[in-house]
């Protein structure tokens, strides 16, 4: 890979290849119709909405990836070493997979966003199987990790806990409109429960329409508000005043499904009464609960944030106890956190480095972090810091490996990674 160059989620210029693991806004920036630097690995369902968000996207660029399957990579580089990616799904959204590459810097997995659930259910069965088998008793060398809920105050129920937790409150509220505020692409599988046990249909505007039927969902999905009670809206336009001006015409109640702590709170130089706005709160303000080892709060309940609205713990991200049952299952020699702009930023190696194969203490010798005016970290390691735990090959020249906003350029001897902060779309706000 000498003078060659991967790129996951990141899509500036100067890579050999280019790999989105979904379509979700915060990991598309940088992309456009008119981008054209390389070639573009996606999932098939992601290619297949592509042209939805990128109406004049040249599509010959695509690289449609199947998972569970190794593919070869063909870099522009000089070297003879041989680079593999397998697509592993992420159950975040449609489409959404993680990318397991494998080659002379051994074994890296970039997770994306992403939902493993500590269940038995066929689809995370299925992707863990793929994954372990993937690594074949091979070791991880390198873990780039979903950590936006990387910390023991975030438990969530399952999704389908979650589901039936919705369901209950509309059905508890038989006179009453519903909103659900949702994003352009995810909780499709909500909706699809809602509609099964009410037998109802959901609006939805027409551009998640089209979304739907792309996806080939069933048809209860519709534009005509006549038609049903219940309407999935888009997230950014889920208000306080919105709830409170249609409370004027009928009963409406609000359901706001996401992992984050929602609060009320009163507009900036107006009295609580003259106006309000929903925020992302603080788990502080979860009823505390021991479990023997630490005190963590528990957001596994429904709560009632507003007189109009609810907040109900649906995530699509994978929440503390699912980090650490995923990580313990891979044992990676290194971890690194994607998420790294956020007021909610945890390195995950505060948590879950005692897990690691190499101890704390050497994984924080490794590791000199350096914060340049807020805007650029650099994370400088020694020069025999991370060999990884790989079969060793010679290498003619410098390797580089640009995931996300992170530059891995690996010589004969050492490694060195290097942060680049080129996005502001990490917060939990974008989250959920």
């Amino acid at each position: 890979m000498e003078g060659g160059m991967i790129s996951v989620d990141r899509w500036s210029k100067g890579s050999s290849a280019y790999f989105l693991t979904h379509l979700h806004s915060d990991h598309t920036r940088g992309l456009s119709s008119s981008w054209s630097n390389g070639p573009l690995y996606c999932s098939r369902t992601t290619a297949k909405l592509f042209p939805v968000k990128y109406p004049h996207f040249d599509l010959s660029l695509l690289r449609v990836v199947d998972t569970g399957s190794w593919i070869p990579l063909s870099l522009s580089s000089s070297s003879d070493s041989a680079v593999y990616v397998m697509p592993i799904p992420a159950l975040h959204c449609p489409g959404a997979v993680m990318f397991l590459f494998r080659g002379e810097f051994g074994h890296v997995l970039y997770t994306g966003d992403f939902r493993w659930e500590i269940n038995d259910d066929d689809d995370s069965q299925n992707a863990r199987n793929m994954l372990l088998n993937a690594l074949h008793a091979h070791p991880l060398d390198v873990l780039y990790l979903d950590n936006t809920y990387c910390n023991p105050a975030y438990s969530f129920p399952t999704r389908d806990v979650a589901t039936q937790q919705v369901i209950d409150i509309i059905k508890s509220n038989p006179n009453h409109d519903i909103i659900i505020g949702i994003d352009t692409l995810g909780k499709e599988q909500l909706l699809l429960s809602i509609a099964s046990s009410l037998n109802i249909k959901i609006w939805v505007w027409p551009e998640r329409l089209q979304t739907m039927h792309l996806l080939g969902l069933p048809d209860i999905f519709t534009t005509r508000t006549c038609l049903t009670r219940v309407r999935a809206v888009p997230r950014y336009s889920f208000s306080i005043d919105t709830l409170e001006a249609l409370n004027t015409r009928k009963p409406t109640i609000g359901i706001m499904p996401s992992g984050l702590p929602w609060l009320v709170k009163p507009i900036a130089g107006e009295k609580q009464s003259a106006g309000s706005s929903l925020s992302v709160g603080s788990t502080s303000r979860r009823k505390p609960v021991r479990d023997g080892t630490r005190l963590h709060h528990n957001i596994k309940s429904v709560e009632r944030v507003h007189q109009y609205v609810y907040s109900v713990p649906y995530s699509e991200h994978s929440c503390f106890p699912e980090i650490k049952h995923f990580y313990g299952l891979l044992q990676p020699s290194h971890v690194k956190g994607i998420v790294s702009v956020s007021p909610w930023y945890v390195d995950p190696v505060y948590y879950l480095g005692h897990l690691l194969k190499t101890n704390l203490a050497n994984q924080m010798n490794y590791l000199n972090l350096e914060t340049h005016q807020g805007v650029e970290s650099k994370l400088k390691m020694k020069k025999k810091s991370f060999k990884g735990t790989a079969k060793k090959h010679k290498s003619s020249g410098v390797q580089n490996f640009q995931i996300h906003r992170v530059n891995l350029q690996r010589t004969t001897r050492a490694v060195r990674i290097t942060e680049y902060d080129d996005s502001d779309s990490d917060s939990p706000a974008a989250k959920t």
